[in-house]
């Protein structure tokens, strides 16, 4: 039996809102295999100028990306879907290890199988450098963005 990773394809609007709380959640999460795992074995990514294919290389990157981009936190936005594609937008704040904050604006459109496993993700993704007190994302970094915490429509981003 083939892996499923639900909600599956053809998407509604409260299938696609849950398939993307389900990926802002993961990605909060910053556990690289765990986060693979939604991901077709043999997934195909660009990320700004970077192009992966399969979870190994998810994986890998995913670990380098949050070992560089610290106190990381995402919130991610539907846009539009369609049948086994969504889109959407997304903002994450993060620090690098001279304590330099950064807000990382960008797209995703992400395409599954029929198992609901993403088989093709793009993304494009521009970072603004901000002061620390001009961030916006504050939850318990171990953990998922809370219910009541506001979504970037909320905080006018």
């Amino acid at each position: 039996m083939s892996e499923q990773r639900p909600p599956l394809p053809p998407f509604t609007r409260e299938t696609a809102m849950q398939k993307v709380r389900a990926a802002e959640d993961g990605w909060n999460g910053r556990n690289a295999e765990r986060v693979a795992l939604a991901y077709t074995p043999d997934s195909y990514w660009r990320n700004r100028s970077t192009f992966l294919r399969g979870r190994a290389e998810i994986i890998a990157f995913l670990q380098a990306k949050w070992n560089r981009e610290l106190d990381y936190r995402l919130i991610k936005e539907l846009w539009a879907f369609s049948e086994n594609r969504i889109a959407v937008r997304f903002a994450y704040e993060y620090h690098d290890d001279s304590g330099n904050w950064f807000r990382a604006y960008g797209n995703e459109n992400w395409e599954f199988d029929e198992n609901g496993l993403m088989q093709k993700r793009f993304a494009s993704i521009n970072d603004l450098p901000i002061k620390e007190t001009e961030r916006k994302f504050f939850w318990d970094q171990t953990g998922p963005r809370p219910t009541d915490h506001p979504g970037l429509s909320d905080l006018g981003l």
